[in-house]
């Protein structure tokens, strides 16, 4: 029913103010008491989808990934269509209102989606304010820094926002990779990056042993268009810094074999979506392999069917994420994914 008849409505209109709409008809499902058949028609729930990664429990391997929910506005609700952790932001110390508009453009013919949102949000603080809600599902925690912060300062951001979340969400992850603020991929280099893995670690400690709790998992998001030597080099960061794993991956840059209108594809800003699919499950691949498996990988990039997520996961991803498969196939797309997840399960179990 999405594909065939909301998706073309709300194609119609402007994706991001699509994107809030969208949000606005979840809220009011929600209040009028839909949550219930909600959860009924979507969540699939068996033993064989819990995962166990980084410490942490998952109810499935299926999440949704960071740029959704920017602001943990929707995460209560969203996790009733089947997700077993949303990701929150990516969040900053103080709120920006991210690049001008226009600058979220759909990509139909390639089923993909450009985005140019500049760390759009309402700063980490109010995020925290929203975190203090019964939560009913794992919650990550995506930071960065503001945009007129420099790069030298950058770790600054970093800790505030991982000390003002410390106690809200379940893991973090740090996002030195979108390419919509200007010098932030710059933080990927071995030198800063270890620099600010390091910080943090130490930070984390730090607040774990202050409140007598457990340290929280820190992960790192990284890009598509890492060079093999550069991933060999997030693989030594990974051991040096001792960081719990990696998301792989965020946005690219590359518009190669594009098959959208000229002035849609020279639109600046990162490409999601199905062109996205086949290198970030290489990288997955290359991470996996070239570490011995050392560490969990949380796969995303152009999953839009169950055989895509199985991909990553065979690849090595110990999960997945989603954001423009969600967009493009509906929630329908989580429910699939995790029957085919127990069906794969279920026949390893007799082979």
């Amino acid at each position: 029913m999405y594909k065939l008849l909301i998706r073309p409505i709300l194609f119609l209109f402007d994706a991001e103010a699509v994107h809030h709409f969208s949000f606005a008809m979840i809220k009011l499902l929600s209040r009028i008491g839909m949550g219930p058949l909600i959860r009924k028609r979507f969540i699939v729930e068996d033993a064989a989808l819990e995962r166990e990664v980084f410490g942490l429990k998952f109810k499935n391997p299926v999440g949704l990934a960071a740029g959704f929910d920017k602001d943990a506005k929707l995460y209560n609700e969203l996790s009733d269509f089947g997700f077993g952790f949303v990701e929150i932001g990516t969040l900053t110390p103080k709120p920006q209102p991210g690049n001008p508009k226009k600058r979220l453009f759909r990509l139909i013919e390639d089923e993909a989606i450009i985005n140019r949102m500049g760390f759009n949000n309402k700063g980490v603080f109010e995020a925290v304010e929203q975190l203090r809600k019964k939560r009913r599902v794992l919650i990550g925690g995506n930071i960065g820094k503001n945009k007129l912060t420099s790069n030298e300062d950058a770790i600054k951001d970093y800790l505030i926002c991982h000390e003002a979340l410390f106690e809200h969400v379940d893991y973090f992850v740090v996002n030195v990779s979108s390419p919509n603020t200007p010098g932030l991929r710059e933080l990927q280099n071995r030198g800063p990056l270890t620099y600010m893995l390091n910080k943090l670690k130490q930070q984390n400690e730090k607040m774990g042993r202050k409140r007598a709790t457990k340290q929280k998992p820190i992960l790192l998001k990284i890009a598509p268009d890492l060079t093999d030597n550069q991933l060999l080099d997030i693989i030594q960061i990974i051991r040096t810094t001792g960081i719990d794993g990696v998301i792989a991956t965020n946005t690219t840059i590359s518009r190669k074999d594009l098959k959208s209108l000229l002035f849609l594809t020279e639109e600046k800003g990162g490409l999601s979506g199905k062109p996205l699919a086949s290198r970030s499950t290489e990288v997955i691949r290359f991470l996996s392999e070239n570490s011995n498996k050392s560490f969990p990988i949380i796969g995303v990039g152009g999953i839009h069917s169950a055989a895509d997520a199985l991909e990553k996961l065979n690849a090595g991803a110990d999960l997945v994420q989603l954001y423009t498969g969600f967009v493009y196939e509906g929630p329908g797309l989580i429910k699939r994914i995790n029957q085919a997840v127990l069906e794969q399960a279920t026949k390893a179990a007799y082979a």
